[in-house]
């Protein structure tokens, strides 16, 4: 129980008037604490604000400054077994991975067909599998035009690169981007198909044992007729990265996605 002291020299009257003012005082003192502490909680909503937003900038950055390896900027992925695997994207790029990446124990893969990208599975001292032969093959026929002409498989051939040369015969004339090939060629028969997944924030594509096995989460993509940047859209809903990543995995021509993991 409060107890309240009186002074005996005051009336009633004025011993009210000295607990009101006090009372008065206490009810500003609470407004004020009220007040005080409701601007420091406002100030740390704004600390924390400020701090997501460098954390996300940070984030950003990062993903900014991410220092690009040599091959990415071909069409590239790594095998369910390991091996580096590269390919043309133009003309251009097929005469530079032919002429400056493909070593003597390489295998490089083409097709017959007209603007067919190059691959080469670089073996780095290993011996190279079917396994990862039939994954190149794959990329190599779904990166050709038989995707955008809608074409289910596609004949592959592979050579080893000293097969490959830029002399021709006798009054012909090899484009930019081509060669002529000597010797026997062998032929794998791939069905058209890739995957699209995403490993350590980075985005990756390519034959779909490949990406199933080097991935966290993928989606595989069949012909179709949906554009290019409405897969990458979708794509982006469900593994997350940046689109413009997405879009250099997805071969040129409709396509439409199969399933998801």
């Amino acid at each position: 129980m409060a107890r309240i002291t009186l002074d005996i020299k005051k009336s009633i009257e004025q011993n009210a008037a000295v607990y009101f003012e006090k009372a008065k005082k206490s009810r500003k003192k609470l407004e004020g604490a009220k007040k005080a502490f409701k601007k420091s909680q406002d100030k740390l909503s704004l600390l924390n604000e400020k701090k997501k937003k460098i954390v996300s900038s940070e984030k950003i950055t990062e993903k900014l400054i991410r220092k690009k390896e040599w091959y990415e900027k071909f069409r590239w992925f790594f095998s369910s077994e390991g091996f580096l695997c590269i390919g043309g994207r133009d003309a251009t790029t097929n005469d530079i991975i032919i002429k400056k990446h493909a070593d003597k124990e390489d295998i490089v893969f083409h097709t017959d067909m007209a603007g067919s990208p190059f691959f080469v599975i670089k073996a780095d001292n290993r011996k190279i599998s079917e396994k990862t032969m039939e994954e190149a093959a794959q990329a190599t026929a779904s990166y050709s035009r038989a995707w955008r002409l809608g074409l289910s498989s596609l004949e592959v051939f592979y050579v080893k690169p000293d097969q490959l040369t830029k002399k021709a015969n006798s009054g012909e004339y090899i484009a930019k981007g081509a060669f002529m090939v000597m010797g026997k060629t062998n032929y794998i028969h791939p069905i058209l198909e890739i995957a699209v997944g995403i490993k350590d924030n980075i985005i990756i594509g390519g034959p779909i044992n490949a990406i199933k096995t080097n991935s966290e989460k993928f989606v595989i993509v069949k012909q179709g007729k949906e554009k290019t940047s409405e897969i990458a859209k979708k794509i982006k809903k469900i593994i997350g990265g940046s689109i413009d990543e997405i879009t250099l995995f997805i071969p040129a021509g409709g396509s439409r996605i199969q399933k998801t993991k």
